[in-house]
């Protein structure tokens, strides 16, 4: 098996396919959360099974899939079954690669033994559970609703029912998380033996619960001690045998998450429901973000794309290097590289040990600052 931070393994995700399925739904709105969700749309869901097997079918064909995600919102919340279906509904429209990784975020409170066989059944084989803190005070501050102990049975669960990779999911740096708790989260997290770990800063972003009670004088998150807590999850998982192959994520000999690898090597996904994105044959497609537009476009056969837009040429060879930085097996130079490299801002980058030629790659070796460099890409 090739390390997950190989640049071999980096440059032959840009030749899988990929699959994208938003399912919105959820329990609760979380504070911080700004993704596309509904609440209390539960009997909404046979309608969405339809719109998004309606959706597939209306796509032009295509290639068989090397990765399928299903993210939301909280996929869990769906049902076996519809999951299934869905997965049915792509196989008979693209095919699956021999080898696909099939696989969906759960919360662990949701997860429970029928539905991870039901899912198995049907060609799930990796998992990422939401389990965010294993604090019960920083899970309350977070919104989350499961304990602790539910990600334990979680992860068991899935891994007696055949699951092939499990993930957890961890957020650091909310206000109410001291570095006691976060190293406690760490180790409780690691004594899972996860096979892969996504470890995400707290961001507040517009127009969330969290952003509005920051402005209204709530602590924001400390950028501080959250680079603090970034580089204590790097030292305690590289030590649980874990291997960092982009800046958030890190994983086991042959648990890369072959999804996100596609999209950072700026490989070509499609995106099935409600705001899903998709990206293919060089045009991007956004769809509605509003849950009853989607379903009435679908249904009136109008289809759910709100806009595309085409990359092309300076623009994709800035993209392909902006996406590429982030990983660890960094990115080939490429013109944008080199001119990145060659410009006055670049050279001081080198000088600083902020970044890296590494023959025809160009790395990023302080992940933190990452951001900075791709902004320099953008001007």
């Amino acid at each position: 098996m090739t390390a997950p931070d190989s640049p071999e393994l980096a440059d032959r995700a840009a030749e899988w396919a990929g699959a994208y399925v938003h399912i919105p739904f959820c329990a609760r709105l979380c504070p911080y959360c700004d993704f596309v969700v509904v609440v209390g749309r539960d009997e909404d869901a046979d309608r969405y099974l339809r719109a998004l097997t309606d959706e597939i079918a209306a796509e032009p064909p295509w290639r068989p899939l090397d990765a399928v995600s299903f993210g939301g919102g909280t996929p869990s919340r769906f049902g076996g079954w519809r999951l299934a279906s869905v997965v049915e509904a792509l196989a008979a429209r693209f095919g699956l690669a021999v080898d696909a990784e099939v696989g969906l975020e759960a919360n662990p409170e949701d997860w429970t033994p029928a539905l991870a066989a039901e899912l198995a059944a049907a060609g799930f084989g990796r998992v990422s559970f939401g389990a965010q803190s294993f604090d019960p005070d920083v899970l309350a501050a977070l919104g989350r609703r499961h304990r602790p102990g539910d990600v334990a049975r979680a992860v068991e669960t899935a891994r007696d029912a055949g699951f092939r990779s499990v993930n957890l999911d961890l957020i650091y740096g909310h206000p109410a998380e001291d570095t006691a708790s976060w190293e406690a989260t760490l180790d409780a997290a690691l004594a899972l033996d996860p096979d892969h770990l996504s470890v995400y800063a707290l961001t507040v972003e517009p127009g969330t619960d969290l952003w509005r009670a920051v402005r209204a004088g709530a602590p924001p998150p400390d950028p501080d001690a959250q680079a603090d807590r970034w580089e204590l999850a790097q030292v305690k998982a590289t030590a649980a045998g874990l291997v960092r192959y982009e800046v958030s994520n890190l994983a086991r000999l042959g648990h890369a998450c072959r999804y996100n690898l596609t999209v950072w090597a700026r490989g070509e996904y499609l995106g099935f429901g409600v705001g899903a994105h998709g990206f293919r044959d060089g045009v991007r497609k956004v769809n509605v973000r509003r849950l009853d537009t989607y379903l009435r476009r679908v249904e009136a056969g109008i289809g759910p794309v709100q806009a595309t837009e085409v990359v092309a040429g300076e623009e994709a060879e800035r993209e392909r290097l902006m996406l590429g930085l982030r990983r660890a097996a960094g990115v080939r130079l490429g013109d944008a590289g080199q001119a990145l490299v060659d410009s006055e801002e670049g050279r001081r980058l080198i000088a600083a040990g902020v970044v890296e030629v590494r023959g025809d790659r160009l790395v990023v070796r302080r992940p933190l600052l990452t951001d900075t460099v791709t902004r320099l890409v953008l001007r």
